[in-house]
């Protein structure tokens, strides 16, 4: 340390003589490069602790505050809340003891209208999964291509549905020429990722055996049709793992086809050209690669190379070169949730939230008589009422006026 601080003390006096130094541009450089050569030692010498890190009680508590996130009013979150700091301390020693270990999923299938199986983990399990995600999803950020939009900060559904409209410009020539999309998705992609080969790759970045153990922990106590695949769906560790599995596609996308009109969003991906022959030729390409690499394959039913004047379904929408639609599974089961709230006694803050949730989203389409037709049924059936939500916001409003 006493290295370190001498030289920030030549780096003073250097800063303070600035205006008499001929050789500004050389002692600059030697000092920059001394100072890299000081951070680079420090480091090396000094490496980060990432399970200690990871065991911490502030990474514990961050973790915990963000598991609990609108959902401050369930039971389970209640009743870990009555003793905090114990619950926390026990999971921490559990977790340096190596004895922690993951309650069974619990699992329900939901139509929407597709049937899909949702695998729910306990409350102290998601905060481990947080803690987890709070350490290592950093060092895996700077490796992810700026084109993966699913589950990242400053991402997500509308940054998406933005990169679609840039690059459907740039690959139509401003719709001046055709424009083909080749619109593909993993066959039952979260239950086929290899867990060995997910593992491999993690290696490549985190050496720590503690953390390769936890991460081991948690993927083993899903249990799925074949052994050693399958992550369950619902999972924030899942979310993050799909990431880091797909990443490997999309730097062969990158770098070995070298096309630039590629999107991905978890498992599902577009990519535009004016060629559709070309597009045939990515498609078995990539297929080849998912094969014999990631131990996945491409959808046979829903990978499909469509013109994009015939409307591209991406992110429940039907995307067109002027204009986006809401795909009609999602505006039935809008209708079908309005029936529950007409014709049954519901919550109105449940039906506010609900309906706030599906409008924001509704909102990226041209849909603007649909969402006011919504609307007005909901206000008409609930007319007077007022949710906790619009309360907290009009109390804002007040105290800043």
């Amino acid at each position: 340390m006493a290295k370190k601080g001498r030289l920030l003390f030549v780096g003073n006096n250097y800063n303070n003589n600035l205006n008499g130094n001929n050789n500004l541009n050389n002692n600059g450089r030697f000092l920059g490069i001394t100072l890299w050569r000081a951070k680079t030692f420090l480091m090396t010498t000094n490496p980060r602790d990432l399970w200690q890190e990871l065991c911490s009680y502030e990474n514990l508590e961050l973790a915990y505050k963000n598991a609990r996130k609108r959902k401050t009013s369930k039971e389970y979150v209640i009743e870990f809340e009555k003793n905090l700091e114990d619950n926390l301390l026990l999971l921490r020693s559990e977790l340096l003891l190596r004895s922690y270990r993951p309650k069974p999923l619990e699992t329900f299938i939901i139509r929407d209208p597709k049937t899909r199986k949702i695998s729910k983990s306990d409350f102290r399990d998601r905060i481990v999964h947080h803690a987890l995600c709070n350490i290592i999803e950093p060092i895996f950020e700077k490796t992810f291509i700026h084109d993966s939009f699913a589950n990242r900060k400053g991402k997500g559904t509308l940054k998406a549905l933005q990169r679609f409209d840039f690059f459907k410009r740039k690959a139509s020539r401003n719709n001046t020429r055709k424009c083909f999309v080749l619109k593909a998705d993993i066959k039952h992609y979260f239950d086929t990722v290899s867990h060995a080969i997910l593992l491999n790759l993690i290696n490549r970045k985190i050496k720590d055996k503690n953390i390769i153990w936890l991460i081991k922990q948690i993927l083993s106590n899903y249990c799925s049709d074949e052994k050693g695949k399958g992550m369950p769906l619902g999972n924030l560790t899942s979310q993050f793992f799909a990431n880091v599995y797909l990443n490997e596609l999309d730097y062969f996308f990158k770098n070995s086809l070298k096309s630039k009109y590629y999107i991905r969003y978890v498992d599902d991906f577009v990519i535009m050209h004016n060629d559709k022959e070309q597009l045939e030729k990515y498609f078995l390409a990539i297929n080849g690669f998912l094969t014999e690499n990631l131990d996945i394959r491409l959808h046979p039913d829903k990978s499909k190379i469509i013109q994009l004047k015939q409307g591209i379904n991406f992110l429940g929408f039907r995307v067109f070169y002027y204009h986006k639609l809401l795909r009609k599974a999602n505006i039935k089961k809008m209708q079908r949730r309005l029936q529950i709230y007409i014709n049954k006694e519901v919550d109105y803050d449940w039906v506010y939230e609900s309906f706030q949730g599906w409008n924001a989203y509704a909102m990226y389409a041209d849909a603007y008589h649909l969402r006011k037709k919504f609307g007005e049924l909901i206000q008409n059936r609930f007319y007077g009422s007022i949710s906790l939500t619009e309360i907290s916001q009009l109390m804002k409003h007040a105290v800043c006026v």
